[in-house]
């Protein structure tokens, strides 16, 4: 049992021991935890699920939904500090709040082994209760139909896009997949499913279960016009000229537009005019996705880490005119590296491999041949973000590109950023 006075960090290095799984599906242990725990959630709670895009449609979801009261968001995972998983109005919550959720879960818990993410997600919903939030917006970790998340009942849920991600739990092919993120779905509840290219699991699902599913596509439409604006039409609303989200890349106003297809479903008619979306969709950051930092030369940090993120931040990259970037890349050991380094490989004049430090991060040296096949050009080794960081300073090209994991933005985002 840890100490009152015992700090964030102590707590997180304990939480990786609480179970012999880094993942373990499932909602048994979850559901036993928060039966114990007695939470009283907010007034209404929102799932968003899909294999890409989650990050920025929980934050455009948060920034719309502030004008009917205090929204609460649950992400995962972090970039560089913890607090970021859990956020008050887009504020990260501070250490001893988090402290004092973690110690409620483990006052209910007993000896129900939970993993690092079962843990934090029960502790993000002692930490909505406490602060009183009306609206709990919750990125689903993995899946959906298994997710921890998944243990907490919803009011609605998006599905933002389905590819494949994580196939040693979800299966190996998109259909399974599907199968999987569909499980958040609820009777007569809203679920919009964001892609204009909709599994059929997808349907089959929502079938079954009774859910409403609105789809992209045929029950809301968007489009883009030459002036650099955006158009959304829904069931019952309309928006013309509105500005483009202020997240980078095209595939913004994709989440967008599911992001307000959700707000019509629930109800919400009286947010969607172009004043309000244009307010909220202007102010959006999230850091490690498209994020430039602008030093000795351009730095670009995006967690892509399966081939359908990395072809978004390639067509992002496209669209500035970045043909010669010099590549910083770091992946773990079960994602598809060489679709990533195919999809990114027009934007990229020199690659260098790294190793990230996470227990399953592919050695440098390996990541560097598999680029090199990929490629058929050379890729330098790097053993540390450090060392990677000094070499893309000494190479020429317009900017340097950090992608790849999670493992590798959050270290050099702060190795790069400025001190206070």
């Amino acid at each position: 049992m840890k100490t009152a006075d015992s700090s964030l960090n102590d707590w997180l290095a304990r939480l990786e021991t609480l179970s012999p799984h880094e993942i373990e599906l499932g909602l048994d242990r979850v559901s036993e935890v928060l039966s114990h725990m007695a939470l009283d959630c907010p007034g209404r709670v929102i799932h968003v699920a899909g294999t890409n895009g989650k990050g920025s449609s929980v934050t455009m979801l948060r920034s719309i939904l502030q004008a009917t009261g205090s929204i609460g968001t649950y992400m995962s995972p972090h970039v560089t500090r913890y607090n970021e998983r859990i956020c008050i109005d887009g504020v990260p919550v501070n250490d001893p709040i988090i402290v004092a959720a973690f110690e409620r879960v483990e006052a209910a818990r007993h000896d129900v082994p939970l993993t690092y993410f079962e843990f934090g997600t029960l502790a993000a919903m002692a930490v909505f209760e406490s602060s009183g939030v009306d609206t709990a917006v919750l990125e689903v970790g993995m899946g959906g139909r298994l997710d921890a998340v998944n243990a907490i009942e919803p009011d609605a849920g998006l599905i933002t896009n389905i590819s494949l991600d994580h196939c040693e739990w979800l299966g190996d092919d998109v259909e399974s997949i599907a199968f999987e993120k569909a499980g958040i779905m609820r009777t007569g509840k809203p679920v919009v499913f964001a892609d204009k290219q909709m599994p059929s699991s997808i349907d089959q699902v929502a079938k079954e279960r009774e859910a409403i599913l609105v789809r992209a596509g045929i029950d809301y439409s968007w489009s883009t016009d030459m002036t650099g604006g955006w158009h959304w039409s829904g069931q019952r609303n309309q928006l013309r000229s509105l500005d483009l989200p202020a997240l980078d890349g095209p595939i913004q106003v994709q989440n967008a537009a599911g992001v307000l297809a959700l707000i019509e479903a629930l109800g919400l008619d009286e947010l969607l005019n172009k004043s309000q979306v244009d307010a909220a969709f202007g102010c959006l950051h999230i850091p490690g996705r498209m994020q430039l930092l602008q030093l000795e030369r351009d730095w670009v940090l995006d967690v892509a880490h399966n081939p359908a993120a990395a072809a978004a931040l390639s067509e992002a990259l496209t669209a500035r005119g970045v043909s010669d970037a010099v590549a910083i890349v770091g992946m773990l050991d079960d994602k598809d590296a060489e679709g990533v380094v195919r999809a990114l490989d027009p934007n990229v004049g020199h690659w260098i491999a790294t190793t990230v430090d996470n227990p399953r991060g592919i050695a440098a040296s390996e990541l560097a041949r598999r680029i090199a096949n990929e490629t058929q050009r050379p890729c330098l080794v790097t053993n540390t973000a450090d060392d990677a960081i000094e070499e893309a300073r000494s190479r020429p090209g317009a900017q340097v590109l950090v992608t790849g994991s999670f493992y590798l933005v959050g270290p050099v985002l702060e190795r790069l950023s400025p001190r206070d």
